[in-house]
């Protein structure tokens, strides 16, 4: 990136993001309590979020819950203590402090949900399979053709294509919480999603199952 192109994407941050950023940083003389009030945000944040998914926890609630999401709080102070150069002062700084809590809040929900239930081939298709097929026998069997195909399809994307796809289409992760845990912009992940859904249409066309553009 040229010296004008890092200007662009950098922006003065306010008064108050310049004073988080530098007590965050190690040596300030404000460094611990700044974690600590940070923890605080993130802790907050993060048990805000596990009551929007509660419903993906099933009986998960109580102690257990809020030890979710100190984790998830944990996780995200040292993600971002470790990227606080990364900070471009284009919102606020608590903002995009948030975007990482939330992030690990996505992948700790779809954890759980995992061992309670290990994610099936179908799962993954969201919008990629046909209509819902029938109920006779020779409906299962071309819906389980479907899906092995498609399970060819996804192991044949890149490996960034595949965690982009399986972090949005099934974790229900937001493309700019996305970004920001991944260095990167939306429009690279959207470039990512589509090139994901692309490929696996040409895949699963070339395997006798068409899905059209508007699935």
């Amino acid at each position: 990136m040229s010296a004008m192109e890092a200007t662009a994407t950098r922006a003065v941050p306010d008064r108050d993001s310049e004073q988080w950023v530098a007590q965050l940083r190690v040596g300030h003389p404000r460094h611990d309590q700044a974690v600590v009030r940070l923890h605080g945000v993130l802790g907050r944040v993060a048990l805000s979020e596990l009551w929007r998914r509660r419903r993906q926890l099933g009986s998960v609630n109580g102690p257990e819950l809020d030890d979710l999401a100190q984790q998830a709080a944990d996780d995200a102070l040292v993600t971002i203590l470790d990227r606080l150069d990364d900070f471009r002062g284009l919102s606020r700084f608590t903002t995009w402090a948030c975007k990482f809590v939330i992030f690990e809040v996505s992948a700790k929900v779809a954890r759980h949900a995992w061992r309670r239930q290990a994610p099936s081939v179908a799962e993954l298709a969201w919008d990629q399979l046909p209509g819902p097929l029938g109920h006779r026998p020779e409906d299962s069997l071309e819906q389980r053709a479907q899906l092995d195909a498609l399970s060819r399809a996804i192991g044949g994307l890149t490996g960034r294509q595949r965690e982009v796809l399986v972090a949005v289409a099934l974790n229900d992760v937001p493309i700019d919480v996305l970004a920001a845990k991944l260095g990167t912009n939306r429009n690279a992940l959207y470039k990512n999603l589509f090139d994901a859904r692309r490929s696996l249409r040409a895949s699963m066309a070339a395997a006798g199952h068409p899905v059209s553009p508007q699935q």
